[in-house]
């Protein structure tokens, strides 16, 4: 298959794991700030055919992990309404929130439904003219465009009983917040390339210009993902640091214009809370004025204090400073089957992937 069988060529794959060996020789701590990096870095074994002393660190790039309990929680009371049809992604219903999930708030009999598209969402405020359709809206920039467009739609039919809890996430203030903590120790960061279609690559020189860090845009293939570290490893031996596209089959310089245009249109930056990592500025979205009644934040519902579950470090994994095995749950209390944090849900949490590959990996 074009654009896959060549980025897994074994031979060509085999004369960058050398060129790796020959130009690496200090450790580095590299962040793959992508979930699904991080499940492609085990998936295809790229992890031991590294140089011990180039450590892969996951970061704060699984959506469903960085959402807080407050959001799950709200999500909860809110579908607990009587008036109220809850939708949301699948990963999102068996995230558990301070003392329930939507999951199991579905099997009470809550009205929670799953949707693979934004777009669907039209089709429920329709058939059910008489709930608020209130959606659970987690996603980075990957997924803000379909869901701003679903705003925009909604908004030109004048469908009135459509509501978004926008849990939404921005990237790149994520990844300078995580940069200025002293706990942090990265020397070079794996950049997203499902973000990186939409935002292009300058959202992300702040990495080179303020914080003289290399980072690679970079795809999802095997060379994908072993070139990326060459380029990376060959900046960091050469004592630079720029921001470069390894990706250049899907990502373009300027992103997607359009894309952002339709984000632009409905949502400004916003102060928005991450798991772990606390209150970030603009790095969530806010809708603007338009459309200010579509927000379900506005819905009157008691929500009960949020708490977090005691010894679970799903907030400091997904700071890049503890790995799973680190965790005293991991493997024995939280496992797939009864997950106590959301990086053990989703299949792109950190938890999850070094359960299924390899449980044992630093």
């Amino acid at each position: 298959m074009k654009f896959v069988d060549e980025f897994r060529n074994k031979e060509i794959a085999q004369g960058v794991i050398r060129r790796i060996f020959e130009v690496s020789t200090r450790p580095v701590h590299l962040m793959e700030v992508c979930g699904t990096h991080t499940v492609s870095f085990f998936r295809h074994g790229i992890r031991e055919m590294l140089p011990k002393h180039i450590r892969l660190l996951s970061g704060p790039g699984c959506p469903v992990c960085v959402t807080p309990n407050q959001d799950i929680d709200l999500a909860i009371a809110l579908s607990r309404r009587d008036d109220v049809l809850l939708a949301t992604f699948g990963d999102m219903m068996r995230v558990p929130g301070s003392t329930s999930s939507l999951q199991k708030e579905k099997a009470e009999g809550r009205s929670i439904g799953i949707v693979y598209s934004p777009l669907e969402l039209l089709r429920l405020a329709k058939e059910h003219p008489e709930k608020k359709i209130v959606f659970l809206a987690v996603g980075f920039e990957t997924t803000s465009p379909a869901i701003a467009m679903t705003v925009l739609q909604a908004h030109h039919e004048e469908i009135r009983n459509l509501y978004f809890l926008n849990s939404q996430k921005r990237v790149p203030p994520a990844l300078r917040a995580l940069l200025q903590s002293e706990k942090v120790q990265i020397h070079g960061v794996i950049l997203p390339g499902h973000v990186c279609t939409v935002l292009g690559r300058e959202p992300f020189e702040f990495l080179s210009k303020e914080f003289k860090r290399p980072a690679v845009i970079t795809g999802f293939e095997p060379l994908d993902l072993l070139q990326a570290v060459w380029m990376l490893v060959k900046q960091i031996e050469q004592g630079q640091a720029l921001v470069e596209i390894q990706y250049t089959r899907a990502v373009r310089e300027q992103g997607n214009p359009t894309a952002l245009s339709k984000m632009d249109q409905v949502f400004l930056p916003g102060e928005a809370l991450w798991r772990g990592l606390g209150w970030i500025p603009a790095s969530g979205s806010r809708f603007r004025g338009p459309f200010s009644g579509m927000d379900a934040r506005r819905i009157e519902v008691a929500v009960e204090p949020s708490k977090e579950h005691p010894g679970c470090l799903c907030g400091e994994i997904l700071q890049a400073v503890r790995t799973p095995p680190e965790c005293p749950l991991f493997r024995t209390v939280c496992h797939p089957e009864h997950p106590v944090g959301p990086c053990m849900v989703s299949i792109e949490g950190a938890c999850f992937t070094y359960y299924k590959f390899h449980a044992n990996a630093d």
